[in-house]
Order: C-alpha cells, then sequence, then structure tokens
C-alpha cells in the first residue's frame, strides 16, 4: 500500500462517526469526575484548574490503556498479516480453497487466544463490557463499511482499460480472504465462542484494510485519547475549543511518547499459537496495568446515581 492510499483510510479510521468510543464509554473519566478527582485541592489550598485535571487524567489512563492492550493490537495486526503473505496465489480457474481455509482457521484460533487472554487480564467488568462492545462494532464496520459495494462488485470500475491487472487480481483475492476471516470472527462472536474484545479487532481491522502496524498503533491510542477528549465535551467538562487546543498543542505529544514506549510490547502468545500443547508463554514486557486508581474508579462506573455512558 503507498503513502496516498494509507492517508486515506487513516482519514476514514478517523471519522468520529464511527464506533471510537466517545458515544459509548468515557473510559473512567465521568467516574473520575463525579468522585471528585478532576479538581482536587493542591497543597496550596487552590483547586487545580480542570484542563489541567482533564491532561492528568488522559496521560495516566493512556500510559495505562497503552501498556495493557497495546501488545493484543500489534499481535492480531501482525496475525492477520501473516496469513495475508503465505495467501497462496490464484489464477482465474484456481478452484482449490483449502489452502486459505487451513489459514483462517489457524488465524481464528490465534485471534481467539488472544482475546480469551485479554478477557482473563482486564479485571475490570465496565472495561470488558465496553471493550466487547465497541470491538464487535469494528468487526460491522468491516463487514459493512469497508467491503467493496454491490456496485463495484457487479459493475467494475476499469477506467477506460479492457481488463483487469494482475495487481487488482491480487487485491480481490485478498479482500476476499479477509472477509471470509472477519466473518468467521464475527460468527464465533455470535454464537460466544470468542469475545470480541476491542483490541483484538483493531488490530484485525487495520491489517485487513492494509494499514502498517506502526500506523495502526497509533491512530489506536490517538482515537482513545481523542475519546476520553469528546467525552470530556460531552459531559461539560471542558468546551469544544479547548478540546481542540488540547488536541493540537497536548495530545500528539503524549500520544507518541506512549506509541514509541509500547510499540514494542507483545503478549507472547504468538509463539505457541501454532503449538497449543505448549504450556510456556514467555511474558517478558507484556501487557500491565499502571494505574490502579483509574481501574478503581472505572470499576465503580456503574455505582453512580445517574451518569451519561454506559461505561
Amino acid at each position: 500500500m503507498d503513502r496516498d492510499d494509507e492517508a486515506y483510510i487513516l482519514m476514514l479510521l478517523s471519522d468520529g462517526n464511527l464506533p471510537t468510543g466517545s458515544f459509548v464509554t468515557s473510559a473512567g473519566l465521568e467516574s473520575f469526575v463525579t468522585h471528585g478527582f478532576l479538581t482536587p485541592v493542591g497543597t496550596d489550598g487552590k483547586q487545580k484548574d480542570k484542563l489541567e485535571g482533564i491532561v492528568d487524567f488522559v496521560r495516566d489512563s493512556l500510559a495505562n490503556y497503552a501498556r495493557s492492550a497495546l501488545a493484543f493490537v500489534s499481535d492480531a495486526h501482525q496475525a492477520v498479516q501473516t496469513m495475508a503473505e503465505r495467501m497462496k496465489p490464484k489464477t482465474p480457474n484456481d478452484q482449490d480453497q483449502s489452502t486459505d481455509d487451513a489459514l483462517i482457521h489457524d488465524t481464528t484460533r490465534q485471534l481467539m487466544a488472544l482475546d480469551e487472554l485479554y478477557e482473563t487480564i482486564t479485571l475490570n467488568l465496565v472495561a470488558r463490557r465496553a471493550s466487547r462492545t465497541q470491538g464487535v462494532a469494528l468487526l460491522s464496520l468491516y463487514s459493512k463499511g469497508f467491503t467493496k459495494p454491490a456496485l463495484l462488485r457487479n459493475h467494475p470500475v476499469t477506467n477506460g482499460e479492457s481488463s483487469t491487472s494482475s495487481s487488482e487480481m491480487s487485491f480481490s483475492s485478498r479482500e476476499d480472504l479477509m472477509s471470509t476471516l472477519i466473518d468467521k470472527l464475527k460468527l464465533t462472536v455470535r454464537r460466544e465462542e470468542t469475545h470480541g474484545h476491542l483490541p483484538i479487532c483493531w488490530g484485525v481491522l487495520t491489517a485487513a484494510l492494509g494499514l502498517s502496524l506502526e500506523r495502526s498503533q497509533f491512530l489506536h491510542l490517538f482515537l482513545y485519547a481523542r475519546g476520553l477528549i469528546s467525552a470530556g465535551v460531552r459531559m461539560n467538562t471542558i468546551g469544544p475549543y479547548a478540546a481542540q487546543q488540547l488536541l493540537l498543542h497536548i495530545i500528539r505529544p503524549i500520544v507518541t511518547t506512549e506509541a514509541a514506549r509500547c510499540s514494542h510490547l507483545r503478549t507472547g502468545l504468538s509463539s505457541t499459537a501454532s503449538n497449543p500443547d505448549t504450556d510456556e508463554v514467555p511474558l517478558d514486557d507484556g501487557p500491565a496495568m499502571t494505574w490502579p486508581l483509574g481501574e478503581i474508579l472505572a470499576a465503580r462506573h456503574d455505582l453512580q446515581h445517574s451518569r451519561i455512558f454506559n461505561s
């Protein structure tokens, strides 16, 4: 994928109307404000500014999320990317589907293992609920929003050319493979055989679209941070202009720092995915929680007398 195509996909995925979280979850911000932590009294006896409190929350929450979730994004992205690289090239008359079926089966098992691990280490019930909701929405987004419409399938656009190039044929086969994988993953979620958590589904979505791992990691963290700021606007904690100032001048370096700090993290499951009988799972530099206070406050979300967000 060239830079122009990647930049266009980045713009599509950054659309505020997509299920990126700000309309569903505050990721603990609402509970954080309700419990009085947004404007605590400092050592000088004065309350801190709300914007300063928002920035502190975003910094701590993003660091915690990046440390705990980015490894799952990376492993899921790598599993799907590896599947695409191993796909058998096809000719128009090739009817052999056994290789692709095996690839899809193996990749689905890897993704289900990642999903189960994320479910296990996420002790916060509220966070688990929000993650499942957003993850399943991303799978539906690919099926309904990023696959080729029927108009193009029935009447392909050739730009004046009389035949389809080999690269276009290859892309079509890759798209079919990704659609089949995601449909199968959606089916396992519907059957309650797996959970469909957000980091795993995000890695699958971006890999299916051909986005690089580095871009996938950075965009995922940016959308998480933007979701927190959007939640603050919806709660009337900060205004829309102040939110844009934060996104332009403060949020970017925070996201860049966390993306660089956690880009190398992996879950440790990739070495055992092809051999489920192996019990040894290396977890050096693996997922971890770094902000216990945020986890506690997020877990108390459902105990609020009134709330705007589901989680």
